[in-house]
């Protein structure tokens, strides 16, 4: 049911032609990812939401409204064929994608299944970059879960209180103690802050920063 409903949207939108945009096609795959999980009952779907809320502060972002809306579209998509095709791996693993550059984090059990998710995320329309940070620890669990979620709870809250970093054009990942930043820094200085932060919060292990400077080419489109 939820496949025809997504099929029935993009062939609404081939007959609207060009009054349907990219912006609008994301909502509606959106929703039907979070029903998706709703009807899973997977806790995930806070996940997907999350994506459209995003979009939709993007006036404050250094991304424009439309860079914000493809992302939200692309993270959308990319959950929901996880979803298709194995809800462990939707349940497990996360994105964050910024300007079509994906990064995959979260643990694994199987190398296959690391294999496996990266191939499902390259073939959603509009992605121009996968960075593979899934990990395969089949000895993590729930007090490594904890310890991740504090971290960047921590880490949230430092940027969030800080008067010279817009904290709302950073996202956090933290996997076993490593920390994942991904997003547009205003400056050098804004970043070299955030970076500074992320090694004041204890049990961080490392930090990985993928974060791209707004004056800084963005990603080739073509």
């Amino acid at each position: 049911m939820l496949k025809r409903y997504l099929i029935n949207n993009e062939l609404d939108a081939t007959k609207d032609g060009p009054n349907v945009t990219r912006m609008e096609a994301a909502f509606g795959t959106l929703a039907a990812v979070t029903l998706l999980a709703a009807l899973a009952a997977c806790s995930p779907a806070g996940v997907v939401v999350g994506a459209g809320a995003n979009a939709g502060t993007a006036a404050v972002q250094e991304r424009t409204m439309a860079d914000a809306a493809d992302d939200a579209w692309i993270k959308g998509q990319i959950n929901y064929l996880w979803a298709e095709h194995d809800l462990a791996m939707f349940r497990k693993l996360n994105t964050s994608v910024v300007e079509g550059k994906v990064l995959l984090t979260g643990g694994v059990r199987y190398p296959e299944t690391r294999i496996q998710a990266v191939r499902i995320a390259w073939r959603v329309e509009g992605v121009r970059e996968v960075i593979d940070e899934i990990q395969v620890e089949d000895t993590s669990g729930v007090v490594d879960g904890l310890r991740d979620f504090w971290i960047t709870a921590s880490l949230r809250k430092k940027l969030l209180f800080d008067a010279h970093v817009r904290s709302i054009n950073y996202n956090i990942d933290t996997v076993n103690g490593i920390v994942y930043l991904t997003g547009i820094a205003h400056d050098e200085a804004e970043l070299a802050r955030v970076r500074g932060h992320a090694r004041t919060v204890s049990r961080v292990r490392n930090i990985v920063s993928y974060v791209r400077l707004r004056d800084d080419a963005p990603p080739d489109t073509s």
